[in-house]
């Protein structure tokens, strides 16, 4: 192809004498932006406009000459000056001047810039973008949007900017065209990585500035059905169809008329990349299968026969295995060793995950459909919130592979079905406690003990041979105790071989003497008792404590410094008897600094406490330590994250000191990942003596509240800890419990239950005057009245909540009630009073060093100005706050500021920065907001939509809008309807 006319970056030269590539090699040149030069990273003087033309014109031609003549045309063109000849000379001279020797030559009448070919951004961009079109032929797609990314990362603005000349301008052009054709690509590759709610905002404002580009228009199309939006994508290409008919007087090309057809149809092979026949080549292949044991025993018999049942899943039937069987009896063991056997039979992965079925509180199907789609390759965006959309989705890519999924520690065959994979090729390995005869078509297997024969060898491939030949006899008296149980024998055997001293006849007569200390309990639990009773018996007393009082705390597994609390000895006595208790497989080490109960040994551990932690009291101490680490180190990320709060000055003392943080990622980092184990904390401290504590923990880690992975668990817990008060009669603490329901309801768009809840909690505070509740009742019932249009009942709440506020010389409460106010002045027509008051409160939130609770403030504060018409201000305002939240995690936020900012660029008729902003806050606020927000976003992306001639998708956002807000019985329908009027959509 032409290498000056044609749409693709210039082809590599062939190497020329010269040595160009020992030249400059500390020279760059630059350009995809204006034309520039480095050496050792400064900036050189490229000179006058005409001096850079000269420049990009020898740059361009990869190392060629120019011609005098050719120089000419390029930089003037048909009408170039007198003394074009001395200027071009004088042009070269000045540039040898900046550059190194060698690099600026002149040859036969001509000039040639010689120089190694990295020192080009352009060939750098097109190495890239070669680069990524081979790993993507590879299929290494992920490595290839990394490529892609970087190569339009050295744009730097319009190619060649202000370059004068015709030469500059051709070249403009083209590289403008390239650059768009590797945008296409990625986005290409970006739907097939299943981005497609993210690339819809990119896509919207590119279809905006490049409105004939019609590939741009099928990807938009595409991401846009792949996001649950089919009306929206048929209205593109209407809107398409009507635009190319009055611009062009032609039809949509053939490649977007099918895709329409498709969409028209749902045709199914729409959800998976266009490019690819199979999803194999897309998703990953897992490998998540446990490691088997080295010295697996026995259980021959079964294993051929639970390996001969996997293989039959290559046929047309999906093979479904459940082995039941007590605790202890080595399901998982079992299973994970025939699932290692089998994986030559599933070439494209294995799934694993414990189901906790034996425990409190199992694994919820959605999560772990969640985990699996993820281990599949499939992107947060691209994961449905509901069981029954995880579930199809899940099966659809599992179609047409062949993946083994083992289903650990099932509770119930309820549980499971949604994780069957469903189709042939594929397969499912089973472990549970109970038999799951209400699993269609499943193999069932029951698991008992080994026999004696069994027992015994795995007793002595753990313990060593030496030692049982001698003592073959005292060795069947031990696995006989055990119960023939694998766990048991397992942790029996392990403690032997670790005391070189005993003999098999000493660890026999031990077992006895436990034995008969149990002979009460039922026999499949007396085996598996009598296997932890030996462990823990052999447990110095300080690590006996350390296990007995750990077990107590609820949640996944528990952090070297919460077990520090609850054993209240320093952190590194702590660890020491953590690992003495991992050591003797009594305790698992999740991760560093991490550690877990097997379920069966955590309810072993809490008998052990009932029974022999003295003085009693010592269990209620121990949790309560627990409470008040959290409690302490809770209340201290919230005061990092919101200095001069005056929260943390009312929430029930502690005794026991949390951690301290410098940093308020680090304190984000903390309470996230604590998330799970402080809400089990709270969950079980609705108890008398610490409920108030309980209550204020939730309190202060409302952030939880809004997180969308944690905020129906909060949600729960606050519910619970509202009814414990109620049942206790704690007016304090279930005032306080249902501020923090409010705050839920209020951050899920549920305005009801938030103002009833509200308005309960002001009830219940007032009774007892407990003042700060009172004061966020009162902001919370202001900004409710705001929602329902009733604006003299708001004001009314906001002014009580002020005063309250400034009594409580709580600063960042009355900034928070002075912005909220400014929302009322700004819709009964009071602007300047509106955009003073949100400016008091951005400033009062500064000059506490507030950042989050600022970034509020110049949320109100760009709301306002918006309003009032100073838009400049109003976007830099909301911009700023944009960040913030972003570093915050504040995804609500988030997300309103970029419906904020939408807002500002239709006031300003930048309709395609409106309807991307409005885009990417429809996707942050999938998962939190609720559904009047998401109306509220559609309405305003429906405006920007319909100002860059996208009628028919515009159309579409309404309709959906006013269906909301009609279901809601929102005041806004009446908006979103005048909209939908045919003036309007005219």
């Amino acid at each position: 192809m032409d290498r000056e006319n044609g749409p693709r970056v210039p082809e590599q030269r062939a190497p020329s004498t010269g040595g160009p590539d020992s030249v400059g090699q500390d020279l760059r040149f630059g350009v995809l932006g204006p034309v520039r030069a480095w050496r050792a990273g400064e900036a050189l003087p490229s000179g006058s406009p005409q001096q850079r033309a000269l420049l990009a014109a020898l740059l361009l031609r990869d190392g060629r000459t120019a011609t005098a003549a050719e120089l000419i045309d390029a930089i003037w063109g048909d009408e170039p000056p007198s003394q074009a000849l001395a200027a071009v000379r004088t042009y070269a001279s000045r540039l040898r001047k900046i550059l190194p020797p060698g690099v600026l030559v002149s040859v036969s009448g001509g000039y040639a810039v010689r120089t190694h070919h990295s020192a080009l951004d352009l060939n750098v961009a097109a190495d890239l973008a070669a680069e990524a079109e081979k790993l993507r032929a590879a299929g290494d797609r992920g490595e290839a949007r990394a490529r892609i990314n970087k190569s339009l990362g050295l744009w730097d603005g319009e190619a060649l900017a202000s370059v004068p000349g015709p030469y500059a301008e051709t070249q403009r052009v083209r590289l403008e065209e390239w650059r768009l054709q590797l945008l296409e690509t990625r986005l290409d590759m970006d739907l097939e990585a299943g981005a497609h709610a993210e690339a819809v905002s990119e896509l919207t404002a590119l279809t905006a500035a490049h409105p004939l580009r019609e590939r741009l228009r099928e990807l938009l199309m595409l991401a846009l059905y792949r996001s649950g939006r089919q009306a929206e994508a048929l209205a593109v290409y209407a809107d398409t169809r009507r635009l190319l008919a009055d611009e062009l007087g032609v039809d949509p090309c053939p490649e977007l008329a099918r895709l329409q057809q498709r969409i028209l149809r749902a045709d199914a092979e729409l959800a998976r990349p266009v490019e690819e026949p199979a999803p194999a080549l897309v998703v990953s292949r897992p490998a998540q299968l446990p490691a088997t044991v080295p010295d697996f025993t026995g259980r021959a018999a079964f294993v051929r026969e639970l390996g001969d049942r996997l293989a039959t899943a290559e046929g047309s039937v999906m093979a479904v295995s459940a082995l039941a069987g007590i605790g202890g009896v080595g399901k998982t063991t079992l299973a994970v060793h025939v699932a290692h056997e089998a994986r030559p039979h599933f070439p494209d992965g294995q799934l694993y995950v414990d189901l906790q079925g034996a425990g409190a509180r199992a694994a919820a199907p959605e999560t772990v459909l969640g985990s699996f789609l993820r281990a599949l390759g499939t992107p947060d965006s691209a994961i449905p919130d509901s069981l029954d959309d995880r579930a199809a989705l899940y099966r659809s890519t599992l179609d047409g592979r062949r993946i083994l999924v083992l289903l650990d520690n099932a509770r119930d065959a309820a549980q499971i079905r949604p994780l069957l994979p469903g189709t042939a090729g594929c397969a499912a390995l089973v472990t549970s406690r109970i038999r799951m005869v209400d699993l269609a078509g499943a193999h069932l297997v029951d698991l008992d003990v080994m026999s004696p024969e069994e027992a015994l060898q795995l007793f002595t491939r753990i313990v060593g041979a030496e030692r049982v030949s001698a003592e073959r006899e005292a060795a069947l008296d031990v696995v006989a105790a055990c119960g023939f149980l694998p766990l048991a024998i397992r942790i029996a055997a392990s403690r032997l071989a670790a005391r070189r001293t005993w003999t098999v006849a000493v660890l026999a007569a031990k077992l006895a003497d436990e034995r008969r200390r149990l002979d009460e309990l039922q026999a499949g639990d007396l085996a598996v008792k009598a296997t932890f009773e030996l462990g823990y018996g052999q447990l110095e007393p300080a690590q006996a404590r350390a296990f007995r009082l750990l077990g107590l705390a609820d949640g996944p597994d528990i952090s070297l410094p919460a077990a520090a609390a609850v054993l209240d000895l320093p952190a590194q006595d702590t660890e020491d008897l953590l690992e003495a208790l991992v050591d003797t497989s009594l305790l698992e080490s999740a991760a560093p600094g991490r550690y877990r109960y097997h379920d069966l040994v955590r309810l072993y551990a809490r008998a052990c406490a009932e029974r022999d932690e003295q003085p009693p009291v010592e269990r209620e101490r121990a949790l309560s330590r627990l409470l008040d680490f959290y409690l302490s180190t809770a209340s201290r990320v919230y005061a990092i994250e919101r200095p001069g709060d005056r929260l943390v000055d009312h929430l029930e003392p502690t005794e026991y000191e949390g951690l301290a943080f410098t940093d308020r990622h680090a304190a984000q980092d903390w309470l996230y990942a604590e998330a799970n184990c402080l809400l089990g904390c709270v969950r079980q401290s609705a108890g008398a003596g610490t409920l108030r504590r309980a209550v204020d923990l939730l309190w202060a880690s409302l952030d939880l509240a809004e997180s969308g992975a944690n905020s129906k668990e909060y949600e729960a817990v606050a519910a619970g800890l509202r009814d414990a008060a109620a049942a206790a009669g704690d007016t304090r603490a279930e005032g306080r419990a249902a501020i923090t329901l409010a705050y839920v309801h209020h951050v899920s768009g549920r305005f009801d239950q938030a103002d009833q809840e509200a308005r309960e909690a002001m009830r219940l505070a007032e009774t007892v005057d407990d003042r700060l509740p009172q004061c966020w009742a009162a902001n919370t019932l202001g900004v409710m009245a705001v929602y329902r249009n009733r604006y003299a009942e708001g004001e009314q709440f906001l002014n009580r909540a002020i005063d309250a506020f400034r009594e409580c010389q709580d600063g960042p409460g009355e900034a928070s009630a002075l912005c909220n106010l400014s929302r009322i002045h700004l819709v009964t027509g009071r602007t300047a009073s509106a955009v003073s008051l949100a400016r008091q409160g951005a400033d009062m939130y500064d000059r506490m060093g507030h950042a989050l609770k600022g970034a509020n403030g110049r949320y109100a504060m760009g709301v306002a100005l918006t309003q009032s018409g100073q838009l400049g201000e109003a976007s830099e305002s909301l911009a700023a706050a944009l960040e913030v939240f972003r570093d915050s995690r504040q995804r609500l936020w988030e997300g309103m500021t970029l419906f904020r900012l939408a807002e500002v660029e239709v006031a300003g008729r930048r309709f395609a920065q409106a309807a991307s902003n409005a885009e990417m806050a429809l996707t942050v606020l999938r998962d939190v907001g609720g559904d009047w927000r998401r109306g509220n976003v559609l309405t305003v992306l429906g405006r920007a939509l319909h100002g860059i001639g996208q009628l028919g998708r515009a159309e579409v956002c309404w309709r959906e809008s006013l269906a909301i807000h009609e279901r809601l019985g929102s005041p806004e329908a009446a908006e979103v309807r005048s909209l939908l009027q045919p003036a309007a959509a005219a």
